[in-house]
């Protein structure tokens, strides 16, 4: 317990005063008393320039091409249809067999056609002779003129006669159209085949064609006979050339047809197998950069930052021309220009940097 008439009472308000204005005084001189100097305007500017590293980029020669995936078609393709009705009487060739243009496939019963031709024979060496009897009489005053004239139109009949039933003969005889292999053979000796239905089918995978779908911004740059380069799913890589360009573009996809015929030595490719095809479309100056260089400025446009000669940010549309291995390919950069490689994302265009080449 205290009291006012305490003789320590006083002292300890004279202390309490003494130190708040010592407090007063230090807060006060941070402000009154600061030593330090005010920042010049070149200390300003370089604490806020923003450290990059900066590589050295040259344009260079780049040869634009078209890519797109395909499939491998056979160069033909084709049913064997049988030409006459009637009993398989002789399979010749085994299922997966190569064949050469006019090889014999199979054979229908042909009795009824050689019955036929042995008649049609004889109806010719008749009005042969009929014709031959006429001149004669003619010749001797007996026959008149239209005797012989309709003695040549029966021999002219009974020949026609005579073709059609050597065709038919021909037409029991089912025959490769091309040099190829025998692909598929559903008909067995003894079964009955129709006119026209398929008895055979024939593949020529020498050459191959790889067709693929070119968007319509290339179609005006791909030309028939064109070198191509083809790469195929099961390893092999060949060389090809463009063998057709459609005109008409499909209405869903808005794309054309084209073709790339492709030499296959020995069907060693099959049909089918997909593939990929690069062509050629012209030549371009490009910078060689790696995708994490890329950036996008406030409207969402695709680009590459740089520094120039006074070391200022400046922010280049750019377009991609081509992928290479470990990088891509880019075009709209000046010739020869410092690219920023790190920090791009901390600056801006406009913004003074404190570059540092790769290198370094």
């Amino acid at each position: 317990m205290e009291f006012a008439s305490d003789p320590g009472a006083g002292r300890s308000k004279w202390v309490a005063a003494g130190l708040l204005g010592l407090v007063i005084i230090w807060m006060g001189s941070g402000v009154v008393f600061s030593s330090d100097p005010e920042p010049t305007e070149h200390e300003t500017a370089e604490k806020q320039a923003v450290a990059v590293q900066v590589k050295l980029s040259e344009a260079e020669p780049v040869t634009q091409r078209f890519v797109a995936k395909g499939q491998a078609q056979p160069y033909r393709d084709t049913q064997v249809r049988a030409q006459a009705s009637g009993n398989i009487i002789s399979v010749a060739l085994k299922n997966g067999a190569h064949v050469e243009k006019g090889d014999e496939i199979a054979r229908i019963d042909d009795t009824q056609h050689q019955k036929a031709l042995t008649a049609a024979k004889e109806a010719r060496d008749r009005a042969a002779r009929e014709l031959s009897n006429a001149k004669t009489l003619f010749d001797r005053g007996i026959a008149t003129s239209d005797r012989v004239f309709e003695a040549e139109v029966d021999l002219a009949a009974a020949e026609s006669s005579l073709t059609q039933a050597l065709e038919a003969l021909e037409d029991t005889i089912l025959m490769a159209p091309f040099a190829g292999q025998l692909e598929a053979l559903p008909i067995e000796v003894g079964e009955f085949v129709a006119a026209g239905e398929p008895a055979a089918r024939v593949v020529d995978t020498t050459p191959l064609v790889v067709s693929i779908q070119a968007p319509q911004q290339f179609r005006n740059r791909l030309t028939v006979g064109e070198p191509a380069q083809v790469s195929f799913l099961t390893g092999e890589t060949a060389t090809g050339s463009i063998r057709f360009v459609g005109t008409a573009a499909d209405v869903q996809t808005r794309t054309f047809v084209t073709e790339v015929e492709v030499a296959n030595a020995e069907g060693a490719i099959a049909a089918g197998v997909s593939a990929e095809v690069a062509i050629a479309t012209g030549e371009v100056t490009a910078h060689f950069i790696s995708p994490a260089i890329l950036s996008l400025d406030e409207k969402g446009t695709l680009g590459v930052k740089t520094v120039d000669d006074d070391d200022q940010v400046a922010f280049h549309e750019v377009e991609i021309s081509s992928a290479g291995s470990g990088g891509i390919w880019v075009t709209g950069l000046p010739d020869k220009t410092r690219i920023i490689t790190v920090g791009q994302g901390f600056v801006t265009a406009g913004d003074k940097v404190a570059p540092q080449e790769a290198d370094q």
